[in-house]
């Protein structure tokens, strides 16, 4: 199963009624960098009032976990509207910071909601993704000498090895793309090498 992620970061800017709304969508595999992405433009705009978010980690359709905060405006207007239009937009491991800097204008609930859900719209419409493909992983077990072969046969089916352990032989776990299995069965039984599927996806 293969699904979209953010390239890189990337913001976009809502202006209503003088208060201006910075929304920053960015790549995120953990809460640890959701939480560090949030300081650094905590950093970034130090005078803002308001720095409300959400995140989605995983697969967009069956997410691992998700999180927000309205950090200060009215419950249920600021990062539950993020949040939503995460969950509408098919990119996983994505963290939404809209930072808002208020212009004088009370908006009121329906207008904070409208605001947020808009600013966090705005940047999804025009973030660029990557695909981003599930890997499924093999525990190898090869000879010394074919190592390098394997290592090279993961690379050139954008696998990746994720580990490796020398012993007697050299045991490597690896994450391949499901399309690429049955190419990985008939290479392992060319060299010999005895392959095991570890139940895993990356």
């Amino acid at each position: 199963m293969s699904y979209v992620v953010p390239k890189q970061r990337y913001q976009t800017l809502l202006e209503i009624k003088k208060s201006k709304f910075y929304a920053c969508a960015g790549p995120v595999e953990s809460r640890d960098e959701a939480m560090a992405m949030l300081s650094a433009l905590k950093v970034e705009y130090p005078d803002a009032r308001h720095h409300c978010w959400a995140y989605l980690l995983g697969d967009p359709i069956n997410p691992t976990t998700m999180a927000m905060s309205d950090d200060g405006e009215p419950s249920g207007t600021a990062g539950k509207p993020i949040l939503n239009v995460l969950q509408h937009k098919n990119v996983g491991n994505i963290m939404m910071v809209v930072t808002r800097y208020f212009g004088g204008i009370k908006l009121g609930a329906g207008g904070l909601v409208r605001a947020y859900s808009g600013a966090a719209q705005q940047t999804m419409s025009t973030l660029p993704v990557l695909e981003q493909i599930t890997l499924h992983t093999f525990s190898v077990v090869s000879s010394f000498a074919n190592e390098q072969f394997v290592r090279h046969w993961v690379a050139s089916v954008d696998g990746t090895v994720q580990q490796c352990d020398y012993g007697e032989t050299v045991t490597m776990i690896v994450g391949i793309p499901p399309s690429a299995t049955s190419a990985l069965m008939a290479y392992a039984g060319s060299l010999h090498l005895t392959v095991k599927a570890t139940n895993k996806a990356r």
